[in-house]
């Protein structure tokens, strides 16, 4: 999938779970509702860290651009030194360690855990990353057009805002983890849900994506889970943009009515 489609699906699934936690009895107070969006609109940009003509590598400038050349080549070595013989031979590690299960988990507790370890300023940061990649994903075409500067200043006004608003007694910051010293420790769970989602997303293509990394599956150990073949579609073909991402908008604006309790 393209980072528009990416960012899309990742903001509609974590309205989705708002609307399941709500069902559950544990309801997300509104700031959690729409910051986990965002966070998880980002975070499903996150797993093309491996590829340089991706949303992300441009979204930092030449950070990003130096991070995304580090780790597909980290991604490649860790391809060729666990692949089993029926692996293909590749030259990039693009679609590979990042596109997993283990780097989901992975990353969103090492987010948690920096954001319970860090306070205030680990939390703002968290948001600035993934509010970035949001705007990014979500308003793409105002953001290609705009300077890198002035995306990068909505996303640190509205990582510095939000912060403001989740820190206020009731907003959340304490939400599903509740004891002395676990706020903010559900911050890691928009972005293990958005990197699941890119995942998920990328398997619906041709090319399928190895989510069960490192589970063997025959001859594989990087076997790229997927639907049969004839339902698959090319990265940005109409199923995409005009099938898709509709869908997307739909659930998302369901999920969120049923998490604040409108449905």
């Amino acid at each position: 999938m393209m980072g528009p489609a990416h960012s899309l699906s990742g903001a509609a699934a974590w309205l989705g779970v708002g609307a399941a936690a709500a069902a559950a009895g544990h309801e997300m107070p509104w700031p959690v509702l729409v910051v986990g969006a965002l966070i998880c609109a980002g975070a499903a940009l996150a797993p093309d860290l491996d590829h340089k003509a991706a949303t992300i590598s441009r979204a930092f400038g030449p950070v990003s651009r130096g991070l995304c050349e580090v780790i597909d080549k980290i991604s490649y070595s860790v391809y060729k030194a666990t692949r089993k013989p029926g692996d293909a031979r590749r030259t990039g590690g693009h679609r590979t360690l990042t596109h997993t299960w283990v780097w989901a988990v992975l990353i969103g507790a090492g987010a948690s855990v920096l954001a319970v370890v860090g306070g205030r300023w680990a939390v703002l940061g968290i948001l600035f990353v993934h509010m970035v990649l949001a705007v990014e994903g979500l308003l793409w075409r105002a953001a290609r057009v705009s300077s890198d500067v002035l995306v990068w200043l909505l996303g640190a006004t509205s990582a510095w805002i939000l912060a403001e608003i989740l820190n206020k007694p009731g907003n959340g910051a304490d939400w599903l983890f509740t004891a002395p010293g676990q706020e903010y420790l559900w911050l890691g769970l928009p972005i293990v849900l958005g990197a699941l989602v890119h995942d998920i997303g990328d398997a619906l293509t041709i090319s399928g994506c190895p989510i069960l990394w490192p589970i063997p599956i025959g001859r594989k150990r990087w076997y790229p889970i997927g639907p049969p073949k004839p339902m698959r579609f090319r990265a940005g073909s109409w199923v995409e943009l005009k099938v898709l991402m509709p869908v997307f908008m739909v659930l998302g604006g369901v999920g969120g009515l049923g998490a604040l309790g409108i449905i």
